[in-house]
């Protein structure tokens, strides 16, 4: 059945968008950011096993500065995007590195490679964005197929329990030469959390709305053990905190047997 067409397939928002989403402050936290995955996947840090590099499949890797610092430390990546400017930004650092990462511009809602990779990621709240739950649950039975026995995937997105706990209506700041005014509103019993951005920049005037599914703790993990992962762990950040009232973020470590 033929889909239809969805916000996020809009080259031109993540184009207009893309310095006020990606600002230094996340790049300067990747090292940190990939500390904590291998550490969470039970890898070695750089990427050295008895049977050669592990590989990792970096979902939504947008621009891939992610997956530059895994290569850059020894892993075989893999990264998967919708958006063909961020993948060729991607290939195009990758090439000045001299790195060999394989960038595929795919539908993570289609991208299965069957027991290919030691780790899958979708970090920086990039899940939950379909119109469709059930293409949420295709994802990740996707990425458990890809998986090889004894992987992990690995999850960072925003909770139901701490957007209810940090719940603000609007805010505005300024960033990339914009005023950038962000406006929430939970939708569905807070199942939805829908986001109205607006840059303003002299005369020009940029908006953007757009929805993501909120999921419980609870029920990403039933998730995850529905599409077949043996165990499920739950963290409230990268230092493997316990995910309470204080928790920074949501992370989930699915492990497949």
């Amino acid at each position: 059945m033929k889909r239809g067409k969805e916000w996020f397939e809009d080259e031109k928002f993540w184009k207009v968008f893309a310095p006020i989403m990606f600002d230094e402050t996340r790049w300067a936290e990747l090292p940190l950011v990939a500390d904590g995955v291998t550490r969470l996947a039970r890898l070695n840090l750089y990427g050295q096993g008895p049977s050669g590099p592990p590989g990792l499949l970096d979902l939504c890797c947008g621009f891939g500065r992610l997956t530059l610092e895994f290569a850059a430390r020894g892993f075989a990546c893999t990264g998967v995007d919708i958006t063909t400017a961020y993948l060729e930004t991607a290939r195009g650092d990758a090439a000045a590195e001299h790195l060999d990462i394989e960038f595929v511009r795919a539908d993570i809602r289609d991208f299965v490679r069957p027991r290919s990779f030691d780790i899958a990621v979708s970090l920086y709240i990039s899940f939950g964005y379909f119109a469709d739950p059930l293409d949420d649950r295709q994802v990740l039975a996707n990425a458990y197929e890809s998986l090889k026995s004894g992987g992990a995937l690995i999850i960072e997105t925003l909770g139901k329990e701490v957007a209810v706990r940090d719940f603000t209506r609007s805010e505005w700041f300024r960033r990339a030469g914009y005023i950038v005014l962000t406006e929430y509103s939970p939708l569905d019993s807070w199942a939805i959390l829908q986001n109205r951005w607006t840059l303003i920049g002299g005369e020009e005037r940029i908006e953007k709305t757009f929805t993501q599914r909120l999921y419980a703790a609870s029920e990403l993990r039933a998730l995850l053990l529905d599409t077949g992962f043996a165990r499920v762990e739950i963290y409230g950040g990268w230092d493997e905190s316990p995910y309470d009232d204080r928790a920074e973020k949501l992370i989930l470590v699915g492990r497949k047997e």
